[in-house]
């Protein structure tokens, strides 16, 4: 057997022969690339036709559907989330300028293929393969439209090969979907459902919105110019926005008007012509669901329902999630429409009255310069920061930012890798060339951090630095002239429309648009926790912060969880109290002080002795110290607090808790929303029970199904006796009060004044309906400057008792007759005085009771801090044990306490009154 060693030698290939071997084994593996590729690629299209819409999807997309708000009732409709930004139009209503310019930059034959240009795909696939850019892209109308419709093309946190698999995923779907998109609709459908589901920005989601929104026209009025600015921003609309980057976007529009020259559209003089004029976006204007009732619930509903959506994963068919927006749901609401609306009647009458008064305190006075004992020069200079802030927020500013600073900035933010320059940088890089160090101390404050000022230095060492300060400059004197010019314009008033026209200057209107007192409004039924009406603001086209969910401090209407919690351990109303200065020293209980503390009464001290009845009611700041100085802990308030449904543990912005752990909670030293304070009140008008204000009873899809149903959250939280006399005492508060006393319900009530009359605070119970009130100025140097005017029964109450009055003569199904219902049995708190017995410093048992309640001499109890108080005793008692009740019968037991007696004036002198707040920071 031979071996290859004894084998002759092979013939040697010749040059040609391994030529045409290489040539061979080469095509063989072209063969096999290109079959299997498009074997790939046929596998690809049958198992991804499986997951593209159907036939049956794509004749009735969901993004046709707005989601309808119902009112309690069911039936009636009081808004459609986003419905004007999402209005559809038909193809007829298009302009002809509009629909040339999107075929000719888009798709220039799009009447000519089948959903997919094989032309244009060749030609992105050989200037891949080249490396060569600006070849343009492959996608179609059609296959643009599918993206918008129904591909999800979020490549965030994913690996090249996952990108890649991604990419070419979603881009063979979209190319099936585009075809099944061409063989469902005409050429003319699927131009017009491109143009109406495409986002212009700005909540302007479809042309006939867009038009509206940047040039407030219909879409059938629109210029060349115009139609041409909308199919430019189809490239992008974030970058050619041309409110924000106007020259940018003019560029990119006179690139889609050379295209419809290209492609025989539009004659060449009409493009030259048509170039020259400017993106004129001066009637630029927001839309939002400032039409119809409850604008402000409406619009917190959006995002409520969103969360909600996401939080239990309520998803469609197809595993994506619900799109409030676009899926056609049916949110179905607790909001009572007419009760509703007469909320919003009070809430203008009443607002109006005051904004009147307030613009009368204010005549002549500048809130952003006004100085007081108490005001520094920093409170100042805030003050006047923060309107530079709303000046550079507003939009005209934005469009001269735009003009001035788009080109520059673009320029560093590519040499700085993408460094993000916002004008509060500009101002900080100023500051610091104007004054070396500035940056340091900002540091070491923390104000910026380490990398954020790396950046500001390499800017300013640049050659770009000159050009950028320049250009700012500029900017700021062209600002400055631009603010101060008059030009006509609508503003804020209480009109029927809401606004009025008037000529001011764009700084004037803003301060006047900022001088404007705001307030938050709920009503709740205490019985189920259904909220019946809600008012966010006093209009929501101009201010659009949620003042029903936005934290303000709350003063004196906390007082009430506070003596809660005192009568839940067995405290009697009838228990006295010396009003004289109160002290909780350092490590006294278990309050954490490491010095003592005293506050003060804002009117000072009577020096008299009240029962719980009179100091609640003339809100003494002594009384609640005197209560959390026996409890010896401020755990009893906020465990009572937090099973009212106030989460204690949460935090602020600063990382202090909401509900402080210090004395300084029984003064009403908490930021809450008005939301959180009725749900509070609320469990006292229902027994003790704890219901979560309910807004949402279910939300439904467009066939019907349910896909969420509201169930109340409830829990008692007090004791039924506890409950009830807590009803007693805010009653008492309030009887006589004016705007009160006429009302035929059964009311109770307390009033929260913080210091300098920042917010004004009323709290209204009734058996079947309890309202929140806030009024206050969104910067809080909005002010009254007077007591009588500032305080919570001036600024508030009046909205509680307008809206009472409305329901009660309008609205037949509220039950006007309904009373607090009174706790079977013995109710182990001593509410008739008489029978209330303290001892004296003898330890002899002496009468305590309050002066006879007399409805003539009714008084604020803001303003009879600041006085003489109503009741006293002659001798001082220093403690008290209670006598048993007699036993409640089914009769409601009247509001003022019973068995009172005159008693002697106080043996001390009060003290003067005082003119402001003392420094406690806490009123009445």
């Amino acid at each position: 057997m031979s071996n290859f060693r004894t084998q002759p030698d092979a013939p040697k290939m010749t040059p040609y022969s391994a030529r045409l071997a290489t040539h061979e084994l080469w095509t063989r593996r072209a063969w096999r690339i290109f079959w299997g590729g498009l074997g790939t690629l046929l596998v690809s299209i049958l198992l991804f036709s499986l997951f593209t819409p159907s036939f049956k999807s794509l004749e009735d997309p969901s993004l046709n559907l707005a989601s309808e708000v119902l009112a309690q009732d069911d039936t009636m409709v009081l808004g459609r989330l986003y419905i004007e930004n999402r209005a559809p139009v038909n193809f007829t209503a298009l302009p002809k300028n509009l629909v040339s310019a999107l075929v000719a930059t888009e798709d220039a034959r799009f009447f000519d293929h089948s959903g997919i240009d094989y032309e244009a795909l060749a030609r992105v696939i050989k200037s891949a393969v080249l490396f060569q850019k600006g070849q343009g892209g492959g996608s179609t109308i059609s296959m643009q439209l599918a993206k918008l419709l129904y591909s999800d093309r979020d490549f965030k946190n994913m690996n090249f090969l996952e990108k890649a698999l991604g990419y070419y995923y979603r881009k063979l779907s979209e190319m099936i979907t585009a075809v099944k998109l061409e063989r469902a609709y005409t050429k003319e459908e699927i131009l017009t459902m491109y143009l109406n589901f495409y986002d212009f920005g700005y909540n302007a989601h479809g042309i006939r919105a867009a038009s509206e929104v940047y040039f407030n026209k219909i879409p059938d009025k629109l210029t060349l110019a115009e139609s041409a600015t909308f199919v430019a921003m189809c490239n992008n609309s974030s970058r050619f926005n041309p409110v924000r980057f106007n020259e940018r976007t003019k560029q990119r529009r006179n690139l889609v008007l050379n295209r419809m020259v290209v492609a025989g559209y539009l004659k060449a003089a009409d493009c030259e012509t048509t170039k020259k004029l400017p993106v004129d976006v001066s009637r630029f204007k927001t839309r939002t669901h400032n039409d119809g009732l409850a604008t402000y619930f409406r619009t917190t509903l959006a995002d409520d329902v969103k969360r909600l959506i996401k939080d239990k994963n309520i998803t469609k068919a197809d595993g994506s999630l619900y799109d409030v927006y676009r899926d056609g749901l049916k949110i179905h609401t607790t909001i009572d429409a007419d009760m509703q609306r007469l909320a919003e009647e009070a809430m203008r009458e009443h607002m109006a009255n005051l904004q009147a008064k307030y613009f009368k305190v204010w005549k002549g006075r500048d809130p952003w310069t006004y100085r007081d004992a108490e005001t520094t020069d920093d409170m100042i200079r805030l003050r006047l920061s923060g309107l530079d802030g709303q000046i550079r927020s507003s939009m005209r500013y934005q469009l001269q930012r735009g003009k001035f600073l788009t080109e520059i900035i673009d320029d560093i933010e590519t040499e700085q890798d993408g460094f993000s320059v916002m004008d509060s940088d500009i101002i900080n890089m100023v500051k610091e060339e104007q004054k070396a160090g500035f940056l340091n101390s900002m540091l070491k404050t923390n104000s910026l951090s380490p990398k954020r000022v790396d950046a500001y230095r390499k800017i300013m060492s640049s050659d770009k630095w000159a050009t950028l300060r320049t250009k700012w400059n500029s900017l700021q004197t062209t600002i400055k002239g631009d603010f101060a010019k008059p030009v006509k314009m609508k503003v804020f008033a209480y009109t029927a429309t809401g606004e009025k026209d008037t000529t001011m200057s764009p700084l004037d209107s803003i301060r006047y648009h900022r001088m404007h007192l705001q307030l938050g409004g709920l009503g709740v039924d205490p019985t189920n926790g259904q909220v019946k009406f809600w008012v966010g603001g006093i209009g929501h086209k101009y201010f659009q912060v949620d003042h029903v969910r936005s934290e303000r401090q709350v003063g004196s209407t906390f007082k009430p969880f506070v003596y809660a919690a005192a009568v839940n351990m067995g405290t009697s109303p009838c228990k006295s109290v010396h009003d004289v200065q109160q002290t909780i020293a350092a490590g006294e209980g278990s309050f954490g002080m490491s010095s003592s503390w005293s506050p003060k009464n804002s009117g000072g001290y009577s020096g008299s002795w009240l029962t719980l009845w009179d100091a609640l009611k003339e809100s003494k700041n002594t009384a609640s110290v005197a209560l959390v100085k026996e409890m010896g802990s401020t755990q009893p308030i906020r465990e009572i607090v937090r099973e009212m449904g106030i989460d204690v543990d949460a935090k602020s912005a600063n990382g202090n808790l909401r509900v402080p752990k210090n004395p300084a909670i029984v003064l009403g030293a908490s930021d809450l929303t008005v939301m959180e304070m009725t749900g509070g009140f609320s469990t006292f008008a229902n027994q003790g029970m704890f219901v979560r204000p309910l807004y949402i009873k279910k939300i439904t899809d467009k066939s019907g199904r349910v896909l969420y149903q509201g169930i109340p959250e409830t829990r008692q939280a007090l004791p039924k006796n506890v409950a009830y006399v807590m009803t007693r005492m805010l009653r008492y508060n309030v009887q006589a009060a004016p705007t009160i006393k006429d009302l035929k319900s059964q009311i109770g009530g307390k009033t929260g004044t913080t210091n300098d009359y920042r917010d004004g605070w009323f709290m209204g119970i009734t058996p079947r309906l309890v309202v929140g009130t806030w009024v206050g100025g969104e910067d809080q140097f909005i002010r009254f400057l007077r007591i009588e005017d500032g305080q919570g029964s001036a600024m508030a109450r009046p909205f509680f008792a307008k809206t009472l009055q409305k329901i009660e003569k309008n609205m037949p199904s509220y039950d006007a007759t309904a009373q607090f219902v009174v706790p079977n049995g013995d109710l182990q708190i001593t509410l008739d005085c008489a029978q209330y017995q303290e001892t004296g410093p003898s330890g002899l048992p002496v009468d305590a009771v309050p002066t006879e309640f007399d409805p003539n001499r009714f008084q604020d109890e803001e303003q009879s801090s600041r006085s003489t108080p109503a009741s006293t005793t002659a001798t001082p008692p220093l403690g008290g044990k209670p006598v048993p009740a007699t036993p409640a019968g089914s009769k409601p037991i009247p509001a003022t306490p019973t068995g009172v007696k005159p008693t002697t004036p106080p043996t001390t002198i009060p003290q003067k009154k005082k003119p402001k707040a003392a420094d406690d920071g806490f009123g009445g």
